[in-house]
C-alpha cells in the first residue's frame, strides 16, 4: 500500500471520529433533560414543562393594584404612613383580600407608594423642561404639576422602619434629583431664579406646602394648595427681595437630615 492510500485512510477514519463525537457532544443536552425528567418522575411529580414565559396580569388585578397605590397615595399624605390598611382598601374600592394579595404587609405597600410617586414627579420634571422655554416657567411648571402627584407623599416615608436605600428607590431618587437640579441650574444660569437657594429648598418647600399635618383631616385643603405654590415661587424669581436667613438646602443637607 502506497503512503498516499495511508494517508487518505487515517484522514477518513480522523474525520469519522470527529463526527462521532461532534453528535455525542449534541445529544448530551437531550441526555441531560431526560435525566432530569426522569429524577423528577421517580419523586411523584410531573416532568417540568418548557418555559412559555409569565403570564400577564390581567387588566382588572393591574387596575386594582393602582387603585391601591393611588388611594394609599392619598391617605398617606393626609394622615401620614400608619394610616390604617383597612381604610386603604376602603378608598382604593377593593376588599382586604385584594389589598393583601398584591401587597403582603405595609412595607410592601409604602415601598410601591414612594417608587411610584418618585417615579411619576420625575416624569413631570421632564414634561415641563420639554415643554417650557423660559426655564424659570420650566421650574414652576414642575413645581404645580409635583403638587398634583403628591409629592408630600414621600416626607412621612423618611423616618420609621421604611428602607430608603433600596436599590429601585436610590435609582428613581437618583433620576428626580438630576432632573430637579437641572431645572433650578438652567433657570439660575437664566438669571431667572435667585442664587442663595439651592434644589434642597425647592423640594423641601413642595413637601411642607403639599400636605396638610398628619392626623388632621383638613377639609378643601388642597384648594389652597397652589395658592400658596405661587407665593412661594414669586418668592424664587430675581431680583430678589430679601436676604434668607441660614445657608441654601443641598441634596446632602437632605440626605443627613
Amino acid at each position: 500500500m502506497g503512503t498516499g492510500s495511508v494517508v487518505k485512510g487515517g484522514t477518513a477514519a480522523e474525520a469519522a471520529g470527529s463526527t462521532a463525537r461532534a453528535a455525542a457532544r449534541d445529544a448530551e443536552p437531550a441526555k441531560a433533560a431526560a435525566r432530569a425528567d426522569s429524577a423528577v418522575r421517580a419523586k411523584g411529580a410531573a416532568p417540568t414543562a418548557p418555559c412559555r414565559g409569565t403570564p400577564r396580569p390581567r387588566a382588572d388585578a393591574l387596575r386594582n393594584r393602582e387603585r391601591i397605590i393611588a388611594a394609599a397615595r392619598e391617605l398617606f399624605v393626609e394622615f401620614g404612613p400608619d394610616v390604617a390598611l383597612d381604610d386603604v382598601a376602603r378608598r382604593a374600592g377593593v376588599g382586604n383580600a385584594t389589598l393583601y394579595r398584591n401587597f403582603p404587609d405595609r412595607a410592601a405597600l409604602t415601598h410601591e407608594v414612594v417608587l411610584a410617586v418618585t417615579s411619576r414627579t420625575t416624569l413631570r420634571a421632564e414634561e415641563a423642561e420639554a415643554a417650557e422655554a423660559d426655564p424659570f416657567a420650566a421650574l414652576s411648571r414642575f413645581v404645580h404639576a409635583a403638587a398634583d402627584e403628591r409629592i408630600g407623599a414621600l416626607c412621612p416615608m423618611l423616618s420609621g422602619v421604611f428602607d430608603r436605600d433600596h436599590p429601585d428607590l436610590l435609582a428613581e431618587r437618583g433620576r428626580l434629583e438630576e432632573a430637579v437640579e437641572g431645572l433650578v441650574a438652567r433657570a439660575q444660569s437664566a438669571g431667572r431664579l435667585r442664587t442663595d437657594i439651592a434644589v434642597g429648598d425647592v423640594l423641601v418647600a413642595l413637601s411642607q406646602l403639599t400636605r396638610p399635618l398628619p392626623g388632621i383631616a383638613c377639609q378643601g385643603i388642597d384648594r389652597f394648595t397652589h395658592r400658596h405654590l405661587q407665593l412661594f415661587l414669586d418668592g424664587l424669581e430675581t431680583p430678589a427681595r430679601s436676604e434668607l436667613p441660614g445657608s441654601a438646602a443641598t441634596l446632602e443637607d437632605l440626605r443627613r437630615s
